[in-house]
């Protein structure tokens, strides 16, 4: 991000996705057999996704 040509740090640590996230989607990703959906450069809302959608994976392949 950008301000009046200059770098916006706080801008991109509100965007990028917190320490509690990447464990959790990296834990998750490896459950899931699904590592590729762990990346570090992960916005948080993007991470927030990911998990929602390997918790449901998960879930879904435990019911059989």
């Amino acid at each position: 991000m950008q301000v009046q040509g200059k770098y916006d740090a706080k801008a991109f640590l509100v965007e990028q996705m917190t320490r509690a996230q990447g464990l959790r989607l990296k834990r998750l990703s490896e459950e899931a057999y699904q590592p590729a959906q762990y990346n570090r450069g992960l916005s948080s809302s993007e991470a927030a996704r990911r998990i929602q959608v390997l918790e449901a994976e998960i879930e879904l392949a435990n019911s059989f």
